[in-house]
């Protein structure tokens, strides 16, 4: 236990050194660019005055170095920010201030954050059934016609993007059939169950092309594990194929599918635009693109911050759940 109990550490401290110079890296990107940081973060509207309160807010006069500390320092301890007339304080994790609706960039995510999260949490569970149940039935009936159909269907799509795929699905449910309703977010604390089914189709829409890539990648995986030696020996002992695929060769596929679930909810998280705006679902991804319309730049360097955070933390996550699963992950 105790091996395994440093190698979570060691990931762990080495989540927070990658959190860490992501949040370097950003910084520098959008606020040591050049041209007049204070007037873009303000807007063009600002006044004068106005620009020159962000600047003092933002600290521009300080070297870049000394501003970023202070960046951090806000997002461990909190900071305060003056509006002219009054001092207004900034809880930690502080990620500034939007200078275009006046609102905390952390409490503007926190009220987005729910509503991504639903969305990749159930078209994660979604994915991973369908794309590795796919993988897993396409390696086992290998040569045969049930092997080519679902290629055929993984391909499909693979190729089909997700905006297609939504309408079509809206199209065809919520309008031909009507066995759903149009999609319209509600939040879990008010009724579970109209969540569920108002999130039913953006699960969908968001799992069907992720489920391709990885019943891609679980048939190779699980087609590359019966090839080796000892699931020869295994034949040979008379166990039968049904029992190999599901006891040993999906075994051995795991690490490339925890790998890449890790990847995929981390980016989901803030990457599914096209679902949230295509379902109209008020989530992190879609209030990206408004702050990068506005040019909101507090927001955006938030946002991304908090994206960067969700996919370390998958990956993170991703590591430990592998070493779980082959305990030699632990002694490398």
């Amino acid at each position: 236990m105790t091996g395994f109990t440093g190698f979570a550490l060691r990931r762990a401290l080495g989540a927070l050194v990658t959190l860490l110079a992501i949040s370097a890296i950003i910084y520098v990107i959008f606020y040591a660019t050049p041209g007049n940081v204070a007037q873009i973060t303000c807007g063009p509207r600002c006044s004068p005055a106005q620009v020159h309160q962000v600047a003092e807010q933002l600290r521009l006069d300080d070297p870049l170095f000394l501003r970023y500390w202070h960046f951090l320092q806000g997002i461990v301890v909190g900071q305060d920010y003056s509006t002219g007339t009054s001092v207004e304080h900034c809880s930690a994790p502080c990620l500034g201030l939007s200078y275009r609706s006046d609102q905390q960039v952390t409490q503007l995510i926190l009220s987005k954050l729910p509503v991504s999260l639903s969305l990749v949490a159930g078209a994660m569970v979604l994915w991973l059934l369908l794309g590795v149940g796919t993988g897993v039935l396409s390696a086992w009936r290998r040569g045969r016609f049930t092997e080519r159909a679902l290629t055929g269907i993984t391909l499909a799509g693979m190729a089909t993007p997700v905006f297609v795929i939504g309408l079509v699905l809206m199209i065809v449910v919520c309008g031909q059939w009507e066995l759903l309703p149009f999609p319209q977010y509600v939040a879990f604390s008010e009724d579970p169950e109209q969540w569920a089914w108002n999130l039913l189709l953006p699960w969908l829409t968001l799992a069907l092309g992720e489920a391709a890539f990885f019943a891609r990648m679980t048939r190779a995986a699980v087609l590359e594990t019966l090839a080796e030696d000892h699931i020869r020996t295994f034949r040979a002992y008379g166990v039968g194929e049904r029992a190999i695929v599901a006891r040993h060769a999906l075994r051995g596929a795991l690490a490339p599918v925890i790998a890449l679930n890790a990847n995929d909810f981390g980016a989901a998280v803030g990457g599914a635009v096209l679902t949230e705006t295509l379902f109209g679902l008020p989530g992190i991804g879609q209030e990206l693109v408004h702050a990068v319309d506005v040019v909101d730049l507090p927001v955006v360097v938030g946002m991304v911050l908090v994206i960067g955070f969700f996919v370390v933390l998958a990956n993170a996550v991703a590591d430990v759940l592998y070493a779980v699963a082959d305990r030699r992950v632990v002694l490398s």
